[in-house]
């Protein structure tokens, strides 16, 4: 069998097994409990699941997305988050390679999955993914500081600190100004602490971009929910997260393209 298609497999099935452990971070972060103890059971009836009930991707469908003991049924979110956890390991894998940042990107990633449906759900994001998050980009652009384009090491940490502070403080800016224009809290803490997770991982330029993009995400969702709930407030973690990965991916290109001009020729 080709290496690639090996390490490919290898890093979905990885991926799928993270994306179980995600799942544990996802329910139990918001009620503040712990994600190793107890071990995994039916949130229904109680009942420990048993380890040929716990095998990513497959047990759920060998259930029928129900408790073997209860027969209550368990949400399609368990499943989604678990192939979506892979596939984005896949993914990356086959982006980047065996490259000394696919490690932190991954790392990322996790963060990003466990912080979109918590917001979604409960409107917080956990310190844990957040601050946890900020400490880890630091972290892993001082050992691998190719995250950020340089190679010393002390730079690659000062560009991620530069980030983290950039990314932080820009929101945060947003959010005061639009507290003393509507008079009520516009912007969470947990968003500006995402940005700064953004910042740490990204830099400075590309988390500045992010702050940009992610209204064009969030705008419609809004607009879909004012009309739906009449509440004007929305989880807006998971669209900074989308302005987060265009940005990743297409943001020098954006970037250069604004610069050079080239907005003006639409």
């Amino acid at each position: 069998m080709d290496s690639n298609i090996l390490f490919g497999i290898c890093f979905f099935m990885t991926g799928a097994i993270i994306g179980s452990f995600l799942n544990v971070c996802i329910v139990r972060l918001p009620l503040e409990k712990s994600v190793v103890f107890p071990s995994s059971h039916c949130v229904a009836c109680r009942t420990p699941i048993q380890w040929y009930d716990n095998i990513p991707l497959i047990s759920w469908l060998i259930l029928g997305g129900r408790c073997r003991a209860c027969h209550e049924k368990i949400s399609f979110r368990y499943w989604f988050v678990e192939f979506l956890t892979a596939c984005i390991f896949l993914f990356f894998y086959e982006h980047y390679g065996l490259q000394a940042i696919l490690l932190p990107y991954l790392v990322m990633m996790c963060g990003f999955i466990v912080a979109t449906f918590v917001d979604f759900g409960h409107r917080i994001i956990p310190d844990e993914v957040s601050i946890g998050g900020m400490i880890a980009g630091v972290f892993f652009s001082l050992i691998i500081p190719q995250l950020h384009g340089v190679h010393s090491p002390f730079l690659g940490f000062g560009l991620a600190v530069l980030g983290l502070l950039v990314g932080g403080g820009i929101i945060y800016l947003m959010g005061v100004i639009g507290d003393f224009v509507f008079k009520k809290e516009t912007m969470g803490g947990g968003d500006v602490k995402l940005m700064g997770m953004v910042g740490a991982f990204l830099g400075w330029k590309l988390a500045i971009l992010t702050f940009f993009l992610a209204p064009f995400f969030g705008a419609g969702f809004g607009i879909v929910e004012k009309i739906r709930t009449k509440d004007s407030t929305i989880a807006y973690g998971p669209f900074l997260i989308m302005g987060a990965l265009v940005s990743l991916f297409w943001g020098d290109q954006i970037i250069h393209y604004v610069l050079a001009g080239g907005i003006y020729h639409l």
